[in-house]
């Protein structure tokens, strides 16, 4: 049994736990949604599936409090598949294995699913609770809301009651999240002719591995190395030097996380053979050397293997070459009007060869629309050029601060009371649902807050213990101190 289950506060430890043993990764969450469901049935209160597999459970205002203006506590119960190459785990059908390290909860190999499980097991243990103040209260747990946010998107119109939403889906405890950047996928596809391997050919395989990834928009400013760029400068390089082809590529496996790993099979002349190795391990030491600040892992080595039958024609392989190389990646442009926080970025998630064609994903973040949509455009643009298809999709809107939230005051001030300071108030480089969910319910006040999680979408995720029972005492607190309705 995992010893999370010691921790306090008790109810949010032992909900997470059930939520790490229930696979529910994206687009395959019909076991949490049954769950979910069982859960809200189970303790007797109003629960509903709607068309998508959104869970929505009602729990009446305890007495004395039936006049207080509804809370919506909004989290997802999707979780990001991500795990170490050299893990055995599928997501499908594996539980999470759980352990403490230093006052952080981890998971062994993979990630965590602490985003968002932890916010789920939050509004989990407000509803079964018995000893809690609070107003009318809507859990609403989304589905798909890491690639796609299709539960947000198709949320109806009217089906919540509430007039206040507190998303539990940010990552620093002691800050109060206002807005978010919006998001959009730009997507290039390369359709390749294979040919014939060369007579007098040998083949490697590269590997371009431990990258610490992340999260594409929280740690998009940490100036680690994206495996799919690191990768594409080793072979360009190799094909004008050696005549290198490529026969495979696969790196990265999810647009909303930094690439951690990339790998290739290469052919060139046996010729070449000495040379080459003395160039990928001369690039490994550049490389190395100019990503020593913020990794300490990276490995990058070209070992030899059985000869493929088929390589990709040098025209595509030239234009592939030049569509990652140009691709813009990272940070492009820093907030005028907040330090410090990344206004726009993309993040070039997925170069895979699969038969003869080859994909190439890239996910763009701002919270300016207009400033997004020419990213996307600028990125398509150089995608065709290289003479690849490409269009952009999935777009989703910001979320617009209001600084004069209601919510926001009485947060402020609930947390200055309780904790005695008062909480940073930001806006979050990430796709918050508070964007979408606005937009069908314009009336609702809304918050995102959360404890302290680091790395998300990578298997370095990891949830600080101290913050979590924190971010409990603030819920609890807050909605004690809900508004009363006008």
């Amino acid at each position: 049994m995992s010893s999370i289950l010691e921790l306090e506060p008790k109810g949010i430890w032992k909900n997470f736990y059930s939520l790490t043993q229930i696979p529910r990764p994206s687009k395959k969450e019909e076991k949490i949604i049954a769950f979910t469901k069982e859960f809200g049935e189970k303790l007797g209160l109003e629960t509903i599936v709607d068309e998508v597999g959104n869970v929505i459970i009602r729990k009446p205002a305890t007495p004395g409090f039936e006049d207080r203006m509804g809370i919506i506590l909004q989290s997802h119960l999707d979780m990001v598949p991500q795990k170490n190459s050299g893990t055995d785990h599928d997501f499908e059908t594996d539980p999470i294995q759980t352990y403490i390290e230093d006052g952080w909860v981890k998971a062994k190999g993979t990630t965590l699913g602490s985003d968002n499980g932890i916010g789920a097991a939050a509004a989990m243990t407000v509803l079964e609770s018995s000893d809690l103040e609070h107003g009318p209260i809507e859990a609403l747990f989304t589905i798909d809301e890491e690639t796609g946010m299709t539960g947000a998107n198709e949320l109806k119109p009217g089906f919540l009651h509430g007039d206040i939403l507190l998303n539990m889906d940010s990552e620093d405890e002691g800050e109060l999240y206002v807005g978010c950047a919006g998001g959009i996928d730009s997507t290039g596809t390369f359709t390749a002719q294979m040919e014939a391997v060369a007579e007098g050919s040998i083949a490697f395989k590269v590997s371009v591995v431990g990258l610490k990834g992340g999260h594409s928009g929280l740690d998009i400013n940490l100036g680690r190395g994206n495996a799919n760029k690191i990768m594409n400068g080793l072979l360009h390089v190799g094909a004008e030097k050696y005549s290198l082809r490529l026969a495979s590529i696969e790196g990265g496996s999810l647009r909303n996380a930094i690439p951690r790993e990339s790998f290739a099979t290469v052919v060139l002349p046996e010729a070449h053979k000495a040379a080459f190795e003395s160039f990928v391990a001369e690039f490994s030491v550049i490389a190395k050397e100019e990503f020593k600040a913020a990794e300490n892992s990276l490995e990058i080595t070209a070992v030899a293997c059985e000869l493929p039958s088929e390589v990709i024609d040098a025209k595509t392989q030239a234009g592939l070459f030049e569509a990652v190389a140009k691709c813009p990646n990272g940070v492009i442009a820093m907030s005028a009007d907040m330090p410090g926080v990344v206004e726009t970025s993309n993040n070039l998630a997925i170069v895979k060869l699969k038969g003869n064609t080859i994909t190439l994903a890239a996910l763009q973040r701002s919270s300016v629309d207009a400033d997004k949509a020419v990213l996307a455009e600028q990125i398509v643009s150089v995608f065709e050029k290289a003479g690849a298809k490409a269009h952009s999709h999935g777009s989703y809107p910001g979320w617009k601060p209001n600084v004069n939230s209601p919510i926001l005051v009485t947060m402020k001030e609930v947390y200055n009371t309780t904790f005695g300071r008062v909480p940073e108030v930001k806006v979050i480089h990430a796709g918050l649902e508070c964007g979408i969910l606005g937009a069908a319910y314009p009336h609702w006040d809304m918050i995102s807050f959360g404890p302290t999680i680091r790395h998300p979408h990578s298997p370095d995720e990891k949830v600080n213990v101290d913050t979590v029972a924190l971010f409990w005492q603030f819920l609890v607190e807050t909605l004690k101190h809900a508004p009363v309705k006008a």
